[in-house]
């Protein structure tokens, strides 16, 4: 998407890998959206504790981050014995895939690129494979969400008002975004619509991430706490709920996604209000058979008992939403505690939407119902195994690296 930052507006994706120094470029979502900052990571441990720390975050940019740091460490890697190559790969794998366990992306596309390095022989050509393989990942993440702005954009019309939940805009991905790829798609055809951003505590990605987007985008928009959304379903003032998936399961149509996006598709459901989830293929896990089993990431309690902003002096607050307001000078980010001093917290970073309440998936395919996605399975991308045993014994490197994977 295009970016206006310092006064200059360019074209940026959330995920960049720089070949001459083996590094990965980010934008630092942690800093948006006072800061527009873009930092590099120099080797896999590097880009692991990014993916962490949430400096990339979003279902398709920490997949496409980890397929980057996958073949980032495997090109760091000195030496020709295939044996000591795959166990440095599979540490390289293990160390990225603890990064966020919850979603899925991370590890179909590390699988992507660890399956095209099987096809090389020699350790510099697996090196290579890995780095055209996680380009390749890249680039497909952007082209899906294409295709999902291309779908989604057809359950738009004029005047509508939408709901979203978190953030699953281009900052969530490479480029374009899940939830906001109709959003942005229907822009482009001239319709004109109303975006309602539940701020989504405890990090607050709506408010600081979906928001900055749109307003970036020149959408309409409002944010709201979490808590008003039950209000405005109450008085109709919602017409569609669009939100994104970190895990979608292909067997039970079940939906891993932000905290509270569970409760929004329980009020859209109370209310009849559609209910629509939006993914790039690499978002469905296909081995998982019931949500209960989708590990839900426990975050840190400081982020529940207090919140990060900028301080902003008594010119800089709101009195009128419609005056001119001087926007501060950044400095950094400060951490306020607003729980009582000696509460703890309970902070889970995800939740479980069942099938049930889900209108319909909008995919790079075409929009499903929940309970479609498994019976259409190979449409949407479900390959199974396909390396063969006779291919593997030829192989030393792909035996290793396969046998560290699935077991």
């Amino acid at each position: 998407m295009n970016v206006t930052a310092n006064g200059q507006t360019r074209h940026y994706r959330t995920v960049t890998f720089d070949h001459p120094t083996n590094s990965l470029r980010l934008i630092d979502q942690r800093l948006l959206p006072h800061n527009f900052k873009v930092i590099a990571t120099r080797d896999f441990r590097a880009t692991a504790r990014a993916i962490q720390e949430m400096i990339v975050r979003g279902a398709g940019a920490i997949g496409a981050t980890a397929a980057y740091g996958l073949a980032q460490g495997a090109r760091a890697f000195r030496g020709k014995d295939p044996i000591q190559f795959a166990r440095h790969v599979e540490q390289v794998f293990q160390t990225l895939k603890a990064a966020r366990p919850t979603a899925v992306d991370p590890v179909n596309a590390m699988l992507q690129v660890r399956q095209r390095m099987q096809t090389g022989t020699r350790v510099a050509e697996q090196q290579a494979l890995a780095l055209a393989a996680a380009e390749e990942f890249a680039q497909e993440d952007v082209a899906h969400c294409e295709a999902i702005g291309r779908h989604g954009m057809k359950l738009i019309r004029d005047g509508m008002k939408i709901l979203t939940h978190c953030n699953a805009g281009w900052l969530a991905f490479v480029d374009i975004g899940s939830a906001t790829a109709p959003m942005y798609a229907a822009q482009s055809q001239g319709k004109k619509f109303h975006i309602f951003c539940d701020e989504t505590r405890p990090r607050s990605q709506g408010a600081t991430l979906t928001a900055w987007e749109l307003a970036q985008q020149k959408i309409s928009h409002q944010i709201i706490a979490d808590n008003a959304a039950g209000l405005l379903f109450a008085r109709g003032r919602i017409d569609l709920v669009i939100v994104g998936s970190d895990r979608t399961l292909g067997r039970s149509g079940e939906v891993a996604n932000k905290i509270g996006t569970y409760t929004t598709a329980v009020l859209a459901k109370r209310h009849g209000v559609p209910f629509y989830v939006a993914i790039p293929l690499s978002t469905i896990d296909w081995n998982l058979k019931a949500g209960r089993e989708i590990p839900i990431e426990e975050r840190d309690a400081r982020e529940v008992l207090g919140a990060w902003g900028i301080r902003v002096g008594p010119k800089s607050e709101i009195r009128n939403p419609k005056s001119e307001i001087r926007r501060p000078k950044f400095s950094g980010l400060d951490y306020v505690r607003v729980a009582n001093p000696s509460s703890d917290a309970f902070n889970p970073g995800f939740d479980v939407t069942p099938a049930e309440l889900i209108t319909g998936i909008i995919t790079p395919v075409g929009i499903f119902r929940p309970e479609e996605l498994w019976t259409r399975r190979r449409e949407l991308g479900w390959q199974g195994l396909t390396t063969s045993p006779a291919r593997q014994r030829r192989n030393p490197i792909a035996t290793a690296v396969r046998a560290a994977t699935f077991h």
